[in-house]
């Protein structure tokens, strides 16, 4: 049987395009090679696109500031005969089809809906959620309005633009200490505080921007932190919820305690909960799932308070993807492996791909 050519791009533009690395080579570790034949496509910070070597992605957690390495031809894909196609940018010679894609790009310019247009353009099915589900889940305001409409609980929040000053005493007001100050489109707990008073709010704020034109305030929710895997199209499912147990020298999730400190959190698979609990909390996660025009892959993050209320947080549509990450790990818990998970997200990327061109794009 051919072997289908899988692109998996990796890395981007933005503040976690090192993550993007990490996950990048675990999927390439995992793919089964007798079934695709895999095309390696690094972003860099720069916004170009190159051919990767296998071998030189992020060896270890040490290396996280790094870029991906000695990086080979740049290129390019363009659409032809109907169908993506990579282009040595040099010599402008074809270097073949790409028959599917699979973006571990975490962040804007890559889980914002921006890289998913581009490739329905050129025609290529890709993996995760289309441009609508990334965009709305890639802004975490649109996110919240959408599922309170849906009647879903969510924490209390507000929204700040740069044109407009909004103080320390006006938010404490309406939402109380501690709150969260975080840009709106970003993840990976990037320009993220927990602001207890008002002497680190100013400065926080100002962090956030530099990621986002808009920042999230966000009332602190005391509870558990709870995270579910969802997998599927038209007709999701969800795996065995999970918790996250933030070290005692971590405040919350940051970035610090998700990916330079080893013993940042600690990761129960699955979560201790009752049966009622587990339940109720897959049901919100495909619920939000569905309310948020999201496909192939979301992970969504809750927090389950001491009175039993569970809240959502928010999804992630390209969620970490490395061995060690929640969303593989859940799937394993539940009985899917990372290589099965992996090739059942490319078929679903292929049925989406087949029902989107049944559609009519002429009258004619």
């Amino acid at each position: 049987m051919k072997k289908l050519r899988l692109g998996i791009v990796f890395g981007g533009r933005s503040a976690e395009h090192e993550v993007s690395l990490q996950s990048a080579k675990n999927v390439l570790q995992a793919i089964d090679k007798t079934k695709y034949d895999v095309i390696l496509i690094g972003i860099g910070k720069d916004g170009k696109w190159y051919l990767s070597d296998y071998s030189k992605l992020l060896p270890n957690r040490r290396n996280l500031k790094s870029t991906f390495l000695n990086p080979l031809n740049q290129v390019s894909l363009v659409s032809f005969e109907k169908r993506g196609q990579l282009i040595d940018v040099s010599n402008k010679k074809s270097l073949g089809r790409i028959d599917v894609v699979f973006p571990v790009l975490h962040g804007p310019y890559g889980e914002d809906g921006t890289i998913q247009g581009m490739f329905k353009l050129m025609n290529v099915p890709f993996v995760g959620a289309g441009v609508l589900g990334s965009a709305i889940g890639m802004d975490k305001e649109i996110t919240k309005r959408l599922l309170k409409e849906a009647g879903l609980p969510v924490a209390r929040f507000i929204v700040l633009h740069r044109t407009a000053k909004t103080t320390f005493k006006e938010i404490k007001k309406d939402l109380g200490v501690p709150f969260f100050v975080k840009p709106a489109n970003l993840g990976s707990s990037v320009g993220i505080y927990k602001i207890k008073s008002e002497k680190n709010y100013e400065k926080a704020v100002k962090d956030a921007f530099r990621y986002d034109n808009k920042v999230l305030v966000e009332e602190y929710i005391k509870g558990r932190e709870l995270e579910c895997s969802v997998l599927g199209n038209e007709k999701p499912v969800a795996s065995l919820p999970g918790e996250i147990v933030v070290g005692k020298s971590h405040e919350f999730y940051s970035y610090k305690a998700k990916y330079l400190d080893e013993n940042g959190a600690l990761l129960k698979i699955p979560a201790s909960l009752t049966a009622e609990e587990t339940l109720k909390v897959q049901e919100l996660a495909i619920k939000a799932y569905k309310t948020l025009q999201c496909e192939g892959m979301g992970r969504v993050d809750f927090f389950l308070k001491n009175n039993g209320q569970i809240v959502v947080n928010e999804i992630n549509t390209i969620p970490g993807f490395t061995k060690i990450s929640m969303y593989p790990k859940l799937w394993e818990a539940s009985g899917i492996s990372y290589t099965k998970l992996i090739e059942g997200l490319i078929k679903l990327a292929f049925e989406r791909f087949a029902r989107e061109q049944k559609l009519e794009t002429s009258k004619a």
